[in-house]
């Protein structure tokens, strides 16, 4: 009876096996097949940046048809846009540059400047970057130019909340995220785009702000990543098999 028992619990003992075995298989190519569609969604928002950032430039909308505008349609439209910059009301959000050709890098902060254009509406437009060390508008004067200025550069909509971006906190002035709607509030500017415009790289006077720090490639390891959860799903048929044939022959020399 006790021997009739134990081949029983075995035997469930390896159905319980098999079945997570099973689900575990299943869970791997799940994650296979979810990475190569992150890998077609990458390929064609690299695809679509990369032809909108250098597509021929067109003029802003008017802030009639800002509501029209939305991410899908119009996050990277290649734009220009004349005004005039208010200073005054500047915005630092920290950063960190380290792939940039150009001069600086490192540690320091995007300026966000609101140009003020005709008719009293404003477009926050991200000058580019600034070393930590030269935060202080005085020490980067020659930027901090006068009079009707015309920008072109490409259109961004609020930076998308992040686990490893801290919020903004507009009561300390700190700022990590680019949230126009926060920054416009902060500043007291009414009417202002629910979007901004990161600068082009046209060099500014004293080469501060630095432009043209936007980002139009991105990573893209999901073929990698797919492959591996495929290969971890084939190596778990092959545990299952090797398994399997071991307690056969195991099974097949206790009978011979």
């Amino acid at each position: 009876m006790a021997k009739g028992g134990g081949r029983e619990a075995g035997a469930i003992g390896r159905i319980l096996g098999l079945a997570a075995a099973g689900c575990a298989f299943l869970i791997l190519v799940g994650l296979g097949i979810w990475q190569l569609e992150r890998l077609a969604w990458k390929q064609e928002l690299t695809a679509q940046v990369e032809t909108r950032a250098n597509a021929i430039v067109r003029a802003l909308p008017p802030a009639a048809a800002w509501g029209q505008l939305t991410r899908a349609r119009s996050e990277y439209d290649h734009v220009a846009v004349t005004g005039t910059f208010d200073h005054a009301k500047e915005t630092l959000v920290y950063t960190v540059l380290s792939d940039t050709k150009a001069p600086f890098k490192g540690q320091g902060y995007l300026v966000i400047t609101p140009l003020m254009l005709p008719g009293g509406h404003a477009v926050l437009v991200n000058r580019g970057f600034v070393p930590a060390d030269r935060r202080d508008p005085a020490t980067r004067a020659a930027g901090q130019v006068a009079g009707v200025v015309s920008i072109t550069g490409l259109l961004r909509f609020p930076e998308e909340a992040s686990l490893f971006v801290p919020a903004n906190d507009p009561a300390k002035n700190d700022w990590y995220r680019r949230e126009p709607g926060e920054i416009a509030a902060a500043r007291g500017l009414k009417g202002a785009a629910p979007f901004l415009i990161d600068a082009d790289a046209s060099r500014n006077p004293g080469g501060l702000p630095q432009g043209g720090e936007t980002r139009v490639a991105f990573p893209n390891r999901h073929l990698e990543y797919a492959l591996t959860w495929f290969g971890l799903a084939a190596a778990l048929v092959g545990v299952v098999a090797a398994v399997a044939i071991s307690r056969r022959a195991r099974k097949t020399s206790l009978l011979s």
